[in-house]
């Protein structure tokens, strides 16, 4: 579970986030949605150390994430608005392989891992292949397999569909589809509802900092209307 106990981050004098408070249980499809500069990817940066809190904490399986970020990384995987963001390496299994490489495990778990994270997006058998070569929803299939390979609980995935054509949001989609069925926690930040409304178990939506929409989707629709986000017909 991660749990954010009033959290509070400030850029100088500017409130990103006011006191914020929310649970994420395993195995839960959540999107976070809300405008620009509603605090989204604030917030989940906090989720695995990226960012710190100036007040309160949070807390991912039991353990506070500022007393041990390695567990907090291993356990939330996360992947950025722009995947080549997060891409350390020239070719598509070494990017992969990098996580599980800084855990310091044996080389043949490393490879296990490897195999079995490109398979889980359609990329098996690209191992060779160089990163900056690939079309957009190659590469956002590239860093889901990157945060794969580290077996989190959560996956968090901050605005995947930007860029993307229909057959690549279509592919991304069927692999988060995948991973909720398999038990993975997925994190979906997104401003835009149409491809993920359906899906989600529950959607939390973020305004000037603060949480001011958190339920099942069809039970909080009506209190999306005046809200600047995008919601299916």
């Amino acid at each position: 579970m991660i749990s954010v106990r009033g959290v509070t981050h400030r850029y100088g004098g500017a409130v990103a986030l006011d006191d914020v408070s929310l649970s994420i249980p395993d195995g839960e499809f959540l999107v976070l949605a809300g405008a620009n500069g509603s605090g989204k990817t604030t917030l989940v940066r906090h989720f695995n150390g990226l960012l710190a809190p100036d007040e309160g904490e949070v807390v991912v399986d039991g353990t506070a994430v500022g007393s041990d970020l390695v567990a907090a990384r291993t356990a939330v995987g996360m992947v950025f608005q722009d995947p080549r963001d997060s891409f350390v390496a020239a070719t598509v299994g070494a990017d992969v392989a990098f996580g599980p490489e800084n855990l310091g495990l044996p080389r043949a778990e490393i490879d296990a891992r490897v195999a079995d994270a490109l398979e889980a997006v359609g990329l098996s058998g690209r191992e060779d292949e160089r990163v900056d070569r690939l079309s957009g929803g190659e590469r956002e299939r590239v860093a889901i397999a990157g945060a794969l390979a580290m077996h989190p609980n959560h996956l968090v995935l901050d605005e995947p569909f930007t860029g993307l054509d229909e057959p690549a949001r279509r592919s991304v989609l069927s692999r988060l589809d995948d991973l909720r069925a398999g038990g993975t926690g997925v994190v979906v930040v997104t401003h835009d509802l149409r491809d993920v409304f359906d899906r989600a178990d529950r959607l939390v939506v973020l305004s000037n900092g603060r949480v001011t929409v958190d339920g099942p989707p069809a039970e909080v629709r009506d209190a999306l209307a005046d809200l600047p986000v995008r919601v299916p017909d």
